[in-house]
């Protein structure tokens, strides 16, 4: 790092720390999970390094611990990969009780690859993709989540949190602003973490939900909006712990809740001319709109894997209860799994609601434009546009994970986008982690089988 490395952080930063000394510094990258990894050093340590490494086999990991066998022709032999610095990530972590700053490092081969498994790799590959082309594809996500009473017994349930009154959080209360002063001592400090941060949070709101929430973020670039979803999970669950609840991203934590997405918005710029290229010179939808529509329907069921990629993932998909059951699309239509919001031309936007919160943000982001990518290379033509209510339409969607795997394995269109690599090495840790759940007996066999069968 050069001398005066800390006078080129982000403003956020600068505002933050003032005349504070720095502590410490988080050297961080995104698993295939999107559990944060990495190194905590000292501020002096990080000033006198450009880079510091990391076994390979982070990348093999699964959400519970273990591994899969992905390592290759070489053997597990864990090389170091290189670990080095995105200064334009870095961030304070306002939660701590010294003053830390948080910075999401790229991850590297020895030979100065991009390590080709790597989450942010995946999604910049994507993105790099479309600015070939002469594009600039442009995203907003929607992060939706629960704050539920803390479970430190897995074999409970999972129930809502307190809310101010004393009361547990209700469901069936979406858009109450009532609901959400329910909440408010844990929106403060979300707000407040993210002032801090330097994120611009686009609007808070409650979702249908017991105790579920839902945040806007402004569009933008898809490398830099994955780097706020990965660096907002975190942050969020700090401040819901300073509560006494916990904040959880799972897909469907609560039974007969609706599940919690990650809703993609989608457009594309031309980087000539800066308009956005799903509108004509007189405001109309053109025909890459269309493709890029066409391209969702086609290809997301190979992708739901990345987009639904836990057991869990798969109870949110139920009939009538928020979440899509098929790729129809149609125009202002909550019911479709592909919905274009009502905008002015400028804005237009296709949104995909099929991606759960709990999918890996750099992951669930590429899966999504790659589909969009080979629509629009294709020249393909979306089916007719849906009208009335989606849920009375054929389910398309994958209904397990071992299902969506066996799709995700056979796109092998898909793969040569995100990376032959990446998609050997995700098909091989999920399946591990199929295996591992496989193992547990759940309250469900023991009530209805343990003396029936």
């Amino acid at each position: 790092m050069p001398a005066d490395w800390t006078d080129n952080l982000p403003p956020a930063v600068i505002s933050y720390l003032g005349a504070n000394r720095l502590d410490e510094v988080e050297c961080v990258i995104a698993d295939l999970p999107g559990i944060a990894r990495g190194k905590a050093v000292p501020a002096t340590k990080f000033a006198r390094q450009s880079e510091f490494f990391l076994p390979n086999s982070i990348y093999f990991q699964t959400i519970t611990g273990g591994w899969g066998e992905a390592a290759g022709e070489g053997g597990f032999t864990e090389p170091d990969m290189v670990l080095k610095p995105d200064m334009s990530t870095a961030t304070v972590a306002p939660w701590t009780g010294d003053w830390t700053l948080q910075v999401i490092h790229d991850a590297f081969q020895q030979d100065g690859a991009p390590v080709p498994f790597a989450p942010r790799n995946v999604l910049k590959r994507v993105v790099e993709l479309y600015r070939k082309e002469g594009w600039e594809p442009v995203v907003a996500p929607e992060m939706e989540f629960f704050l539920v009473a803390r479970n430190i017994n897995p074999a409970e349930a999972i129930a809502p949190m307190m809310g101010r009154s004393g009361r547990p959080a209700a469901a069936r209360q979406a858009y109450s602003m009532s609901a959400v002063d329910e909440f408010g001592p844990v929106i403060d400090d979300i707000y407040d973490f993210a002032e801090a941060q330097g994120f611009e949070i686009d609007g808070i709101t409650q979702e249908g939900g017991a105790g579920q929430l839902e945040i806007n973020l402004r569009h933008g670039n898809p490398v830099k909006l994955a780097d706020e979803i990965f660096y907002f999970k975190r942050l969020i669950r700090e401040a819901a712990l300073r509560h006494d609840c916990f904040a959880t991203f799972m897909a469907k934590p609560i039974e007969g809740e609706p599940g919690s997405a990650m809703h993609i918005h989608h457009s594309i710029v031309d980087r000539e001319t800066g308009r956005n290229i799903f509108s004509g010179p007189r405001g109309a939808e053109t025909d890459q709109f269309m493709h890029f529509i066409a391209g969702l329907q086609t290809h997301l069921p190979s992708v739901i894997a990345l987009l639904a990629p836990y057991v869990n993932s798969y109870r949110r998909y139920v009939k009538d209860h928020a979440a899509p059951i098929n790729l129809e699309w149609g125009r202002d239509n909550r019911t479709t799994g592909l919905r274009v919001p009502v905008s002015e031309p400028i804005a237009r936007r296709v949104e995909n609601r099929l991606a759960g919160m709990d999918c890996n943000p750099y992951l669930g982001i590429a899966a999504s434009l790659a589909c969009g990518y080979l629509g629009l290379k294709a020249g393909q033509k979306p089916s007719k546009e849906f009208k009335g209510d989606a849920y009375d339409g054929e389910t398309e969607i994958p209904r397990g994970l071992h299902s969506a795997l066996d799709l995700f394995d056979n796109a092998k269109d898909l793969h040569e986008i995100l990376h032959p690599d990446f998609a050997r090495v995700y098909s091989i840790v999920k399946a591990a982690e199929y295996e591992e759940f496989l193992q547990v007996i759940s309250p469900w066999e023991r009530e209805h089988l343990l003396l029936n069968v």
